[in-house]
């Protein structure tokens, strides 16, 4: 039995390590199965290097026809999963064909990579960067490894950061201005009708181009009760609104095609009757540096 386990492990381990891996900065990323581990952070056209370790087990001969280390930058619909589409695509070989006898180390380095898209995780897409190590070998398959790292893009604040304005209304019985300006929202009313609550909901809408098929997923991120009761007549509420808590990936606008990432406000407002009254707008969201220090 033990012969048979032995006989289906791997003929080596590979490890992977950053140069800087002891200083770089790591965030929480989600597995597929749950899971959260730390990757290591980057931005783009930043260089990449580091070393790979090949060891063979039990002081084993590795016969191949080469080694070589991938960095991948890959888009993923999880509607035609295992489909893999590459925007980035670089290769250096580190080993002509021969045998590893034992512990060996390649050096390798990727110098400003263009790295033009954010990591992300969605409900039926991912953007993921990799680095792929493969032993080719032709008795036995070849042997690869990979190792997940997160993209971060920054972007300036705009110049000229208008208001977000919503109206409500129903002729002659209700009239809801929202106005959002940085970090306060007020809201005026004008009631002829018995309102109950009114919350503000921030939602993001995925779109997913797979074939000739277009699929959108619409989640609700974060909800906010703005007002519990009935409303005075001319009314004014500051809100102020704290969004750190929230996994909130920047805006991604068609990227490579594939897919698209929207975020909106939706204001939401209910009467006694269970009428519910709303108005959506959409907003853009940027990453900011402040927000990985």
């Amino acid at each position: 039995m033990n012969f048979l386990i032995e006989a289906f492990k791997p003929a080596c381990s590979i490890s992977i390590k950053f140069s800087d891996g002891k200083t770089r900065k790591r965030v929480p990323i989600k597995r597929e199965n749950g899971q959260t581990l730390l990757a290591p952070l980057f931005r783009n056209q930043e260089n990449i290097a580091g070393k790979i370790t090949i060891e063979p087990h039990q002081g084993k001969r590795i016969e191949h026809n080469g080694v070589k280390v991938e960095l991948l930058g890959q888009i993923e619909m999880y509607l035609d999963r295992g489909n893999f589409y590459d925007f980035t695509s670089l290769v250096r070989e580190l080993d002509v064909p021969g045998d590893i006898y034992e512990r060996t180390t390649y050096p390798f380095e990727f110098s400003m990579v263009e790295m033009p898209y954010e990591t992300y995780n969605g409900v039926n897409v991912r953007l993921r960067y990799v680095l792929k190590v493969t032993v080719s070998r032709n008795y036995g398959g070849s042997i690869i490894e990979y190792l997940n790292f997160l993209v971060h893009n920054y972007s300036p604040p705009p110049s000229i950061n208008t208001s977000i304005k919503m109206e409500v209304g129903i002729e002659d019985c209700l009239h809801i201005e929202f106005e959002y300006n940085k970090s306060k929202e007020d809201i005026f009313f004008l009631v002829k009708i018995k309102i109950k609550n009114m919350d503000i909901e921030i939602r993001r809408r995925e779109s997913t181009v797979t074939g000739a098929t277009n699929h959108v997923e619409t989640e609700t991120l974060a909800k906010f009760e703005l007002m519990d009761g009935a409303p005075v007549r001319g009314e004014s509420i500051p809100v102020r609104l704290f969004l750190s808590p929230y996994e909130l990936a920047p805006t991604h606008r068609n990227i490579n095609n594939k897919f698209s990432v929207k975020y909106y406000l939706n204001l939401v407002l209910v009467d006694e009757e269970g009428l519910r009254y709303f108005k959506q707008q959409q907003i853009t969201i940027y990453r900011l540096p402040l927000q990985d220090t």
